[in-house]
């Protein structure tokens, strides 16, 4: 499983990742945040970050998650994209997150895939005139081929296995 790294301006990492232990009943394991303050160093961001990877690089990496491109988190984030087995992808949305957190266990090429389709299905415009989404049928199916078999569509979210630990880590800072 791939450890995952959110770094945005504060408060939107930690919401974030509120969010997500809101949607599973828990915060799954390896998940860290780095809340950007303004007055914030950079480089002790950066120092920070670097070892919050490797607290949480698991088997198959890292993923880190930031907000906006050109922005500091992304600049702190960016440092880490150098470091092996570690992706780093900017413009990070819930449904971009809760992607990663659902294809964790998958290489970590394809878990970048996963989460940046998760990011641009996630969008959408709603509204009276705004026709019936075919995209939305097509985002479950495309879930619900990494469920077992016997699974039924509202079983995509949460995609944790039964055994996942869910218990929130609290042995290190940041989290």
């Amino acid at each position: 499983m791939a450890g995952i790294l959110i770094i945005a301006h504060a408060p939107f990492a930690t919401a974030l990742r509120d969010c997500i232990s809101h949607i599973y009943g828990g915060l799954p394991a390896r998940i860290g945040v780095i809340d950007v303050s303004p007055d914030c160093d950079p480089a002790q961001q950066v120092a920070f970050a670097n070892s919050e990877i490797e607290r949480l690089k698991e088997e198959n990496g890292a993923l880190v998650l930031t907000d906006m491109f050109g922005a500091t988190p992304a600049n702190i984030a960016g440092r880490l994209a150098t470091v092996p087995n570690v992706r780093v992808l900017c413009g990070v949305n819930l449904p971009m997150l809760v992607r990663a957190v659902c294809y964790r266990a998958t290489p970590l090429d394809t878990l970048v895939d996963k989460a940046l389709a998760g990011a641009t299905k996630g969008v959408h415009a709603i509204g009276p005139a705004t026709p019936a989404s075919v995209a939305c049928a097509a985002a479950v199916s495309e879930c619900m081929s990494g469920l077992p078999p016997d699974a039924a569509a509202g079983d995509c979210l949460p995609a944790l296995p039964a055994d996942a630990d869910l218990t929130q880590k609290t042995d290190a800072a940041g989290l």
